[in-house]
Order: structure tokens, then sequence, then C-alpha cells
């Protein structure tokens, strides 16, 4: 089943834990700290897989949680660090912020990758926090937590060559016909519900992609039949391979529905280089229509030619042509190829203080986090927290907001009692 949108969840790993620990050896009555530093979190990092062309297996797993860095040791031992979780991905992927639509990156090219989320760094331990006048710091960091996101794949097909055209025009017979693809084919409408790619080898030295899509309608940019869902994937092609049904009771209403299905989606579809192919040539009704047809489409300044998928007749020359446009054809404009494995957000420092029943809430990255790396049961830890506090503008400003001794402060999941 060819999938082409997905969306998942995705974690970080969490930092590892500092250690709070005091040197113990026969004969060393005093011995300092030596509790070591947590290891780093894994990252999520997104990466292109070229042999893969499909999002399918997104559908059978949705959470992805890279694993956490360990916990630091005694003798000033750090723990390990975590190994990043990667996510295979076929080329053409889009990720987007599932929370604000936000365009994280564009993958295209085998290799490139997207740090989605930075794994926690390990908490420190007890050892960094020894100084001349506290020798015996019974103060240590909790791992940093980690970032998640839900997060929206979609993917856009990388082909040099687009197929298009009406139900039952022909494409999968000239994609069957021309390269290694098998679709499936019958001679009635929609018989394609699905793209379809193929390697065309025009030669030892030359070979071409082209994408079969399922046939448009009128209607197909508002979803009306299997349009909408599958224009998408010619918006990275090329060239346009517009095939006609010889045997239509209109073939230039085909024609022009099919372009104008075309333009309402991406008017930048409308401007693609376009081969115009009528199929079916084998029969004697289509060899009939062919010479006015040329003459109509040839004066519109379109490149025309006719084939049979069924026979072959004409197959070599359509495909050469085809090259020949796809090699003066521009490049296509890819919004974001990469963009930096890590972009931080807004000033981590800022906070927010909000009324919660009598108490009050403080929000803000920079003070969470330090809340989920306290050892409350250390007064040290505790300690260190408050210089933080101090030094963030926290306490100044529920001082302003007129906090009493005894009233309850709520950061993150903790509640703490205010004390001057």
């Amino acid at each position: 089943m060819f999938i082409d949108e997905a969306r998942i969840y995705v974690r970080s790993g969490r930092g590892g834990a500092g250690m709070m620990h005091f040197h113990r050896e026969k004969y060393v009555p005093r011995g300092g700290p030596d509790g070591g530093d947590g290891g780093r979190g894994g990252d999520v990092i997104i990466q292109v897989q070229p042999t893969l062309n499909t999002l399918q297996s997104f559908r059978f797993k949705r959470k992805y949680v890279a694993p956490d860095g360990e916990n630091g040791g005694s003798s000033n031992m750090t723990g390990r660090s975590a190994k990043h979780l990667v996510i295979p991905v076929p080329p053409g992927t889009m990720i987007y912020d599932e929370a604000t639509g936000e365009l994280l990156g564009d993958l295209v090219h085998a290799g490139d990758e997207l740090r989605i989320c930075k794994g926690g760094r390990g908490g420190l331990g007890n050892q960094h926090f020894a100084t001349s006048r506290n020798q015996a710091p019974r103060t240590a960091e909790k791992g940093e937590p980690p970032e998640e996101k839900n997060i929206r794949l979609e993917l856009k097909l990388l082909a040099d060559i687009g197929i298009v055209g009406v139900p039952n025009a022909g494409k999968s017979s000239f994609l069957a016909a021309t390269t290694n693809a098998n679709p499936k084919i019958a001679d009635y409408p929609f018989t394609t519900i699905e793209p379809n790619l193929g390697v065309v080898n025009l030669d030892e030295e030359t070979s071409i992609i082209m994408a079969d899509i399922p046939g448009l309608i009128e209607g197909a940019h508002e979803g009306v039949g299997l349009g909408d869902g599958f224009l998408k994937h010619i918006q990275r092609t090329r060239v346009l391979i517009h095939v006609l049904n010889g045997m239509s009771e209109d073939v230039m209403a085909d024609f022009t529905q099919t372009n104008s299905e075309l333009a309402l989606f991406d008017p930048g579809l409308a401007k693609k280089p376009q081969l115009v192919v009528l199929n079916k040539i084998d029969l004697p009704d289509v060899k009939e229509k062919w010479p006015a047809l040329k003459k109509t489409l040839t004066k519109k300044g379109y490149t025309v030619m006719s084939m049979s998928a069924v026979t072959h007749e004409n197959l070599q020359p359509v495909l050469w042509k085809a090259y020949e446009l796809l090699k003066t054809a521009p490049e296509v404009e890819v919004v974001q190829t990469l963009i930096p494995l890590y972009k931080p957000e807004k000033d981590a420092r800022d906070f927010v203080i909000t009324r919660e029943g009598e108490g009050f809430r403080v929000s803000g990255a920079a003070i969470e986090r330090a809340a989920e790396m306290t050892y409350w049961e250390h007064d040290g830890s505790v300690r260190r927290f408050h210089h933080l506090m101090v030094t963030l503008g926290v306490d100044d400003a529920l001082r302003k907001e007129g906090i009493e001794e005894g009233v309850t402060v709520y950061i993150k999941d903790y509640e703490l009692e205010w004390q001057d």
C-alpha cells in the first residue's frame, strides 16, 4: 500500500542524573566529592534512506522515543551517553510541526537529516559544586528533561517526469511498457488508485524516473475522485507527459479539463514543460482524428506526438522527446533542502507569572527545566534553585505580584512554599 502522509510522536532521551557522592577510602577520613555527571540523552534524527519510496512503516509504529542517558557514578565516573534514534524516511519527505503547522525541514537528497528533538544534557555531579568555602557540597543535578513533538510527515515523490491525463487514458500501460514498474492495468476508469514510479533506461548511460498519477476528473483539486491526494506528487516533476485517450468522445475537452485541474491545484503546474501524447494510435478511428488534433494542439504551442501503449508504436521517440524537454527544463525549487539541526525558539529565560487559586504559577522554559533537574531532598540543590530564581528575576517578579509568606508557588508539577 502506498502511504504518503503520517503523523507520529517523537521524544528525545532524558539526560542521566548527576551523582552526589563522597570519596571513601581507608585512612582517608575526609574524602572529597566525587559524584560523576550523567550522560547525554539521545537525539531524534530523521534521515533520508534512498531505498524507501513510501511512508508505509509509520502505519504500524507511531511513537518514537530515544533512549535516556545513564546516571553518573562514584569516582567521578560519567554516565554513558545514549545513542541517537534515527528514523529513516524516503527522499522527498517534508516534516511539519503538528501543533504550529511550521515546516521544519524538506529532505530531498540521500543522507539529508534533520534533528527534530535534542537529547537532554546529563546532570552535574557534586564534584562540580565544591568551593574553598564548601568542600563537601550536597548539591547535584538531575538530567535535563527531553524534548517532544507531534509531527506530520508528507511525502512528495521525486520523479523527473509525471504522467497525467483523464482516467483510462493509458497512462499505466505506457509506464508498464517503458519502465520496470508493474502497475495494475484494466479496461475501466480508476484502475490506478495510487502513484507508481518507474525507471526508464533510454540507453546504457541515460535513464529517467517517471511517475504515473491516478486519473484526474473535474473537481480533482477539491477532492473529487482521487485527484487531490495525488496532485502534490507531480509538483516536483520537471516535465509532464499528458496522455490523451484517443477513443474519448471529446479529446480536447479531456485535455482542457486536466490542465484546468492542474492549474487550480497549483498555478506552477501549468507552467511546466508539457509533452502531449495521443494514445491508441493503432486504432483506425484514432488515426482519423490525429491530423486535426495535432494541428489544433500545435497551434496552442504544445509539443504533440502519438503512440500506442499496447503495440508499443512510437514509444521510444516519445521517451527521447521527453528527455529533450527534461534537459532544458528548470530545476524544481525546493523550499528547504535542509535546515540547521537545532533551531532554538524564543529566549528560554523568559517566564510568565499567573494567579492559580490562592497561589502563583511560574511558567517558562528555563525555570521549568531547572525545577525538573533539582534534587529537592538535598538542601544544597534547593539553595541553588533559589539562586537561579533570583538570577532569572523570578524572585523579584513574585514580590512585585505581592506574594506573602506561606503562599504556594507552582512550577511545572512542583508545589513550593514561599519563605522570606
